[in-house]
């Protein structure tokens, strides 16, 4: 028997590429029963290894492949060659402990270009490791190679001696000429000092046939190309896992070579525990045990926590405290609230995420604030008895201040005990993709626009995109694509670099040297690092808690603080009233710029719609704005305003979705489904639907089947059971956790709250926390909401934003832009100034604010920062304070150098004999063009003046949407905006080699990217329309396509003249006419226009000249190819099938769901007629005659057509036609078909 001692994953980053599952499998396809992973300096994969091989039948061996340092790990010395590789093997639970710390200390302390170990500390840590000589990198080989026999002697005796009899020489034969006679001096060598041999094969990848993918995968480890005659490269293909039969081929007259591999492996004796959970002490008092400890405490908090305490509350606490003792967890539990009292016992705003707020003992332990009875939440969401896995409670902190709270964790448990959790980032579609084109020695853009064919939907793959996009088509015509993609499919999924979890901690109760690999400490905090992710962390059985920083904390505490410092009021977040009037007003109106959750274009629209008017519609909308659930928005919010009634299948399962007016929104529901309907505990409903959730075909059947079953003994009918299993379905894939959609719910009505009744307190908390882009935004939200913002001033302005209160009752208030807000300036200069003012006094001139001028401060780039910005205009004109900035910083270099020597009187410094004051001959004149592009720069907005202001009443006459609103919403239509010209890119097609451009318009609340393609780039070019500064109307077409990329086109540019003001001399007014339906957003929610063609004929429908020409009945009357035209005319029910669809206001979901109904109807032609009924949003409704099906189809159709409505429609025939039972039945009473009602 053989073994694969010497084998490298894809975690020896961009150096191998086996993964677990496949590597391992492919050991027990050659017959091989154990396999080792040495990977290069890290365990990265050690555990997935471990499950993997156990998975398949294989037994594990864990190592790595050791960098060791010539000298000692230590040393620091640019000159030394490379460090020498050195393959270590655990050989039992000792060895492996060992291992974990050669692997962490060769990071955290041995790093130096490679993580490097040294002979003393492997004779320190030799206990239970097998060492193997290693590859022609090794120090023996090195020596050998050198030709100092000598030194590879003493290399050999070292070894041997500190590993008495687990010391073997390690030989391979991959063909490569330069090795064959140092390794046949190593075999002698070997006999020499009766040492054993080894057979290894240095395995970098799985399949022979992979080895033109590793060679891609060198070249972009090492930033060079397939092409590079010096790049590194293996000079051999066989660094696959071979058989037994190749392997011992290599050396047929040395079998005990390769029979050694099997010695070493049945010698290996390592078992690791899943079980053993290793939670650190709390604080936990001596004479109490954990449990004990944890239950006072709950107790004590569900009489502060409930003014009431009721049977139900201690019932629920007293379920869940034995759950959790059950289950071990409660140390688990008094950690996370230990961590929570430290957070709001230092004022850090603080949330959870995620199943958390299921649990009462979280909430009577305050670490949540949520109450999970009132809010009808299930605890076996968070901790299932009947699936026992470590909870998870992920906490939200206010960004900037997470770290006093990281801080906090190390002090209280330990520095050796607490680290961040690791992470990898792999090789996406895309990326592989432009990694793979650029290897081959293609230019950039070959890889770009293959790339952007891929969609940009999360978890997309290349074998999905070349089924769904257009890269299928491409991949088949052009041989360079095809090429490209087809390497590039090999590299795709594997690891490409070792990072830092964005939030996740690991904690122990033991030094983690000893549980956990680590790595390089994180160089901003020190912090330790694991090798580990959060799923390896969980399975030894450490804590893992996500500490997330969340921006709209940060601004719900500055707002608070700014509340009271201004106006003396103290606001408890927790007792503002739900349901607020004026909180629904402004959301109702689509105002969420600032609103948790809530931005952006489509969750804007969503909020008009829905109208939420308190928390839990917040937490709906949280929980339903999601590809899947979006779709059933408006049927939600048509049942909450009462415009249409809910539907249930079952009238039992009303208690369950009335608060979702009968649309499936949360995991709850599902689970309350299951157990209310089939007899299932709560445990076996979620173990149910995350079963459910990943969609395996065996797995669903018994699924169905077990469910099905559990209805009927239920006494429930078995079509029922079928009924509901369809109806959970699909949900339970996409339905969102209720606990985590209430705590956002939560915070985002706490921001609406703010922002409707503190506007100017709650904005400038914004602005705060913004930068870049986001300040424009936040500066156009302030000027819709009357709030003036006003410009740096040197001695008005703080360090960020603050609200300036007038000095007399009839001022307003307005917000200050902060000094270290400028671009440039930074946080801190601006506390010197600003230390320097509260102090001494405002600055009384500029001579005054150079000799106070801290010297780190004193530099011409900050300087001429707070001038271009304004900070100076109270002091003198901005011209002169640019044109004096040296004078200034000389000024201030006098001042600090009298100071120095005792001499510290202005006067002296500017008296005659002094530098004298500031030059004011002959001042700078500024146009206010060049003052309004310097705020623009130095501010990230327009303070004094938009340059749109003067041209908005010409140019409003012809605009439909702002720059900002042109979205895939916008799917199909054209749009007429103006902006201003920020950025022009010119491109070539790669096809024509024709050139077109990108230009960025910015209107006042956002900008678009519009394309200018080649016969309207070569006109508009030659207009020098296309400019930077200028301020043009376009019209534009929005196109999104199949991989939802969304274009938007120029179809005519026109450019505004400001000294003319008024359009340019070209300008037609017919050019820039659009259809309009309404202003912005609405305008996308029009009738479907655009619908795909059905490639077979259909009806037009019955006196279509009757139907609203705005309706989605017309729409879909406008895409289906006409037959025949028909007057009036009656429809008996008895003589086909009819499909009722309610129109939305999404636009695109509509398009989608009729076009899904057209392609399955075409699947079956046959006589039997069709009718589709729509009702419009005006509850006019319409029928279209379709094409006729085949009747013997018709109950399967039905069944698919339902499932594509869901709740947005109905479909019926007669029974007489297929299965009866699966049908709703009608009357034959004939309808008439005509528009309208």
């Amino acid at each position: 028997m053989f073994t694969h001692l010497h084998t490298h994953t894809e975690y020896s980053l961009l150096d191998g590429m086996s993964k677990m599952e496949t590597l391992t499998q492919r050991a027990r396809e050659l017959g091989q029963s154990s396999l080792a992973i040495t990977d290069h300096g890290n365990m990265h994969g050690a555990l997935a290894f471990y499950k993997a091989a156990k998975k398949n039948g294989i037994k594990p061996i864990l190592g790595m492949e050791a960098y060791v340092a010539h000298g000692t790990m230590s040393d620091r010395n640019p000159r030394e060659r490379q460090p020498n590789h050195l393959t270590v093997i655990a050989q039992n639970n000792i060895g492996y402990q060992n291992l974990l710390r050669l692997t962490s200390l060769a990071h955290t302390q041995g790093f130096y270009q490679k993580p490097r170990v040294d002979k003393e500390l492997l004779a320190k840590h030799s206990a239970g490791l097998i060492i193997l000589s290693g590859c022609p990198s090794g120090e023996l080989m090195s020596a050998i190679r050198d030709d100092d026999i000598e030194e590879a002697r003493r290399v050999a005796n070292w070894y041997s001696e500190v590993f008495p009899d687990r010391y073997y020489i390690e030989i391979m034969g991959h063909g490569i000429e330069k090795f064959i006679e140092p390794t046949n001096q190593v075999i002698a060598l070997a006999k020499s000092l009766n040492l054993p041999l080894v057979l290894t094969n240095d395995s970098h990848y799985t399949f022979e046939e992979d080895d033109k993918a590793h060679e891609a995968l060198l070249c972009i480890g090492t930033n060079s190309t397939i092409n590079d005659p010096k790049r590194m490269k293996f000079d051999s293909d066989k660094f696959y896992l071979r058989s037994e039969e190749e392997m011992r081929e290599i050396y047929p007259d040395l079998p005990e070579a390769a029979d050694n591999t099997n010695t070493i492996a049945e010698s290996v004796d390592l078992e690791l525990s899943f079980e053993q959970l290793t939670l650190p002490n709390p604080g936990i008092p001596d004479g109490l045990s954990s449990r004990d400890h944890l239950q006072n405490l709950a107790l004590a908090g569900l009489k502060n926590h409930y003014s009431n305490v009721t049977s139900e509350h201690e019932e629920r606490l007293r379920y869940e405290l034995n759950v959790i003792g059950e289950t071990g967890f409660d140390e688990y539990m008094l950690i996370v609230k230990d961590i929570a009292e430290f957070a709001r016992r230092e004022g850090i705003r603080m949330g959870v995420r995620g199943s958390a707020a299921s649990s009462i003992v979280l909430y009577c332990l305050g670490v949540t604030d949520v109450d999970p009875i009132g809010w009808g939440l299930v605890f076996e969401r968070f901790l299932n008895p009947e699936r026992i896995g470590m909870p998870d409670v992920d906490f939200d902190f206010a960004d900037d201040r997470r770290g006093e709270v990281i801080n906090y964790t190390v002090n209280k448990y330990g520095h050796d005990k607490v680290a961040q959790i690791g992470t990898f980032g792999t090789m996406g579609a895309r990326g592989s993709i432009r990694d793979t084109a650029r290897v081959l020695g293609y230019p950039p853009n070959v890889g770009d626009r293959l790339a952007r064919m891929v969609p940009s939907v999360v978890n997309t793959t290349l074998k999905g995109a070349l089924e769904t996009s257009d890269l299928g088509p491409e991949y088949k015509q052009t041989k360079e694509s095809k090429e490209i993609i087809d390497l590039a499919m090999r590299l795709e999924g594997v690891s490409r670099h070792s990072s830092t979890h964005a939030a996740g901690i690991v904690i122990s109760k033991d030094p983690l040297l000893d549980l956990v690999p680590l790595q390089r400490p994180d160089p901003d905090t020190g912090f330790s690092i694991a090798q580990w992710g959060m799923d390896d962390i969980a399975d030894v059985g450490l804590l893992k808690i996500d500490y997330l920083g969340l921006t709209n904390l940060t601004i719900l505490g500055k707002a608070l603080e700014i509340i009271e410092l201004t106006s003396g009021e103290t606001v408890d977040l927790l007792k503002i009233p739900d349901r607020d009037p004026v909180t629904t007003e402004m959301m109702s109106s689509g105002h969420t710029f600032g609103v948790f959750q809530m931005e952006g274009s489509g969750m804007t629209e969503a909020s008009r719609l829905l109208e939420p008017s308190g928390i839990s519609d917040m937490a709906a909308l949280v929980a339903l704005y999601r590809p899947g659930p979006m779709e059933h928005i408006p049927r939600f919010a048509e049942v909450k305003k009462g415009l249409k009634d809910p539907h249930y299948l079952d009238p039992a399962l009303e208690p369950i979705l009335a608060e979702t007016y009968g649309v499936i929104t949360y995991q709850e529901q599902v689970l309350q489904i299951a157990q209310k309907f089939a007899g299932y505990s709560l445990g076996q409903a979620d173990v149910m639907r995350k079963a459910m959730g990943k969609k395996i075909a065996e797995v669903m059947v018994e699924e169905r089947e077990r469910f099905v079953s559990g209805i009927e003994s239920q006494g429930h009918k078995r079509r029922l059971g079928e009924k509901l299993f369809d109806l959970i379905e699909p949900f339970a894939g996409y339905a969102f956790n209720k606990a985590h959609a209430v705590c956002y719910g939560l915070i985002a009505y706490q921001t609406a709250y703010l922002k409707a009744h503190y506007p100017i307190e709650y904005m400038a908390a914004v602005l705060c926390s913004s930068s870049g882009d986001r300040t424009a935004l936040a500066a156009a939200e302030c000027q819709r909401l009357g709030i003036s913002i006003s410009l740096p001033d040197i001695n008005k302005s703080e360090v960020n934003f603050n609200v300036e209160v007038p000095e007399s009752s009839d001022g307003s208030r307005s917000i200050r832009y902060g000094l270290g807000q400028v671009k440039d300036v930074g946080a801190g200069s601006a506390e010197l100034i600003v230390a320097e003012r509260l102090e001494n006094g405002e600055y009384s001139s500029m001579e005054d604010f150079a000799a106070r001028l801290p010297s780190k401060s004193a530099n011409k780039r900050i300087i001429e920062a707070l001038a271009r910005a304004g900070s100076f205009d109270a002091l003198c004109d901005r011209g002169v304070a640019l044109q004096n900035i040296d004078r200034i910083i000389d000024i201030s270099k006098e001042q600090k150098h009298l100071k120095d020597t005792g001499q510290t009187t202005m006067f002296d410094l500017l008296g005659s004999d002094g530098l004298g004051g500031l030059d004011m001959s002959d001042p700078m004149r500024l146009p206010s063009r060049q003052i309004q592009l310097w705020e623009r720069e130095y501010l990230g907005t327009y303070i004094s003046d938009h340059p749109l202001t003067e041209a908005s009443e010409i140019l409003n006459k012809y605009v439909t949407h702002s720059p900002a609103e042109l979205t895939s919403f916008l799917n199909g239509e054209e749009a007429v905006v103006a902006g201003i010209i920020t950025d022009v890119r010119e491109l070539t097609a790669r096809v024509s080699n024709r050139s077109f451009c990108a230009i960025r318009v910015e209107g006042f609340t956002g900008s678009s990217e519009i394309m200018i393609w080649n016969k309207e780039y070569e006109h508009y070019f030659k207009t020098g329309i296309l400019t930077e500064g200028n301020i043009v109307l376009a019209r534009v077409s929005i196109r999104t396509n199949k991989n939802s990329r969304t274009t938007i086109a120029a179809k005519f540019v026109v450019a505004y003249d400001p000294h003319l003001k008024a359009l340019g001399p070209n300008f037609n007014e017919r050019q820039f006419q659009t259809q309009r339906r309404g202003r912005g957003r609405d305008n996308s929610l029009s009738a479907i226009k655009h619908l795909p063609r059905p490639e077979r004929n259909m009806l037009e429908p019955l006196n279509s000249e009757s139907l609203p020409t705005d309706s989605l009945a017309s729409s879909v009357a406008s895409t289906i190819k006409p037959q025949s035209s028909t007057s009036e005319t009656s429809i008996a029910m008895d003589s086909g099938l009819l499909i009722r669809i309610d129109e939305t206001r999404d636009a695109g979901a509509d398009r989608r769901r009729i076009h899904h109904l057209f392609q399955i109807l075409d699947e079956s032609p046959g006589s039997l007629t069709v009718t589709l009924e729509i009702e419009d949003r005006n509850h006019l409704r319409s029928q279209v005659s379709c094409a006729g099906i085949d009747e013997r189809m018709i109950s399967d159709i039905a069944a698919r057509l339902r499932k594509t409505l869901g709740v947005l429609g109905s479909v019926q025939y007669d029974e007489r036609f297929g299965a009866g039972d699966s049908a709703e039945i009608v009357g034959t009473e004939p309808l008439k078909v005509v528009g309208g009602n």
